[in-house]
């Protein structure tokens, strides 16, 4: 069969390669992709993510089985919903589904309708109440813009004139446009965070490995939220007991709860949680793969991942089998700058081999020379997988210590937080 992945980042990469391990699948196409994933075998359509009906009419004209949606903005356009009136499969959930993550409000709705354990919050549109409410409320505290903002839209304030500064920001200023026209500001909740992924199906679900994303630019967790600089999985430290606790009071409940609300969810759902000392709470929940979560969960998947899929859009269990040992970790190489201003065009090192895996996020053929170039903020992973967390950190560092990365930088210390 022929298949459809919609995006173009790395988590793209991931899902894109790894249906095509499968017997099943005789082609993947990805739109618009990147010129990096054409090193795989992919093959890449130029047609963005918004043209809804330029690749519904792809998807007719191809043949396609069925096609996976990557990127949050297009599900919050609804581009499942256009796919499915038009008589094709997608696999992501509703636009309405979908709104747990492209409304942080609405999410914090559902969660304290439902009881599900999550940060104390209000809502705002007017800058001078939320300066009265953050005021009220003291430092540390937490402000996030409502809508989508490419992970960049929420600032751990650790002062009251920070707090103020991004509302300012987010309410005033219009940094992240519409999506900032409302704030979400919460009690800061401390704890170490984790990532719990399920495939979704109604109220049935299957989880995967837990996760951890490192948001923060620089080493030691600092600097600027980024769109994620590294992660690896599953996460050694976090005791099975908390995974129980996190499915009977967050995803049973939740799941229960979007199909009371008429809005059953069929996709991946993301569970960015933080253990507390009264337990698992959610910090948000995203409606998509996490990037860069996918790229070192599904190497860890031993299944057919087409399979997989096909088997939930036709609203039956899937058969997932995981590894039972190892522990897979990447870093990414990203554009020095990035989260801000970044320069592209930066000569990349040669694709890796062997059991060290590059996924492209931001690459592009020069036009002339056909050397492989930067074209984004966040440019490449390498991921390996190895008997524990350091074995994986000493492969990965080691290729990049080899590598020239000049005119781009990677944190030191993805998966350092296992080791303490």
């Amino acid at each position: 069969m022929k298949l459809l992945v919609i995006g173009s980042g790395g988590r793209e990469h991931a899902i894109a390669k790894k249906f095509l391990e499968s017997p099943q699948v005789d082609m993947v196409y990805v739109a618009p992709g990147n010129d990096g994933m054409t090193l795989d075998g992919l093959q890449l359509i130029n047609i963005g993510i918004s043209e809804h009906y330029a690749l519904i009419d792809f998807a007719k004209k191809n043949n396609i089985a069925w096609t996976f949606v990557g990127p949050d903005d297009a599900l919050a356009a609804g581009i499942v919903d256009d796919f499915e009136s038009a008589g094709l499969k997608a696999f992501g959930p509703s636009r309405l589904a979908a709104e747990l993550e492209w409304s942080k409000d609405f999410a914090k709705s559902i969660m304290v309708k439902y009881g599900i354990p999550t940060a104390a919050y209000s809502t705002f549109a007017d800058f001078e109440e939320a300066k009265a409410y953050i005021e009220k409320q003291g430092a540390p505290i937490v402000v996030k813009a409502d809508g989508l903002a490419l992970g960049k839209g929420v600032v751990v304030a650790e002062t009251i004139e920070q707090a103020v500064e991004a509302a300012r920001e987010m309410l005033l200023d219009n940094k992240f446009g519409d999506s900032g026209a409302r704030v979400v500001i919460e009690e800061f909740l401390d704890g170490e965070e984790f990532s719990l992924f399920a495939f979704v199906n109604g109220e049935e679900f299957s989880l995967m490995p837990t996760a951890q994303d490192h948001k923060r630019a620089y080493d030691g967790d600092t600097g600027p939220n980024t769109g994620g600089m590294g992660a690896y999985a599953p996460v050694p430290h976090l005791p099975q007991s908390v995974i129980a606790q996190s499915v009977e009071t967050i995803i049973k409940p939740l799941l229960a709860g979007m199909v009371a609300e008429g809005r059953p969810y069929l996709g991946i759902l993301y569970c960015g949680l933080i253990l507390t000392i009264d337990g698992p709470k959610v910090i948000e929940f995203n409606a998509r793969f996490g990037d860069p979560e996918t790229q070192i969960i599904l190497p860890h998947l031993t299944s057919d991942f087409a399979q997989n899929i096909s088997d939930i859009l036709d609203k039956k269990r899937p058969s997932l089998t995981w590894r039972e040992d190892g522990v897979t970790l990447g870093v990414i190489v990203a554009s020095n700058g990035y989260p801000l201003d970044y320069e592209k065009g930066v000569l990349l090192p040669e694709k890796t081999n062997g059991d060290i895996i590059t996924y492209y996020a931001g690459a592009k053929f020069d036009d002339n020379s056909r050397a492989l170039l930067s074209n984004g903020g966040r440019v490449y992973m390498l991921v390996t997988t190895a008997d524990t967390v350091p074995a994986a950190q000493e492969k990965i560092y080691a290729e990049l210590a080899n590598q020239n990365t000049e005119g781009l930088f990677y944190r030191t210390d993805i998966g350092s937080k296992a080791l303490k």
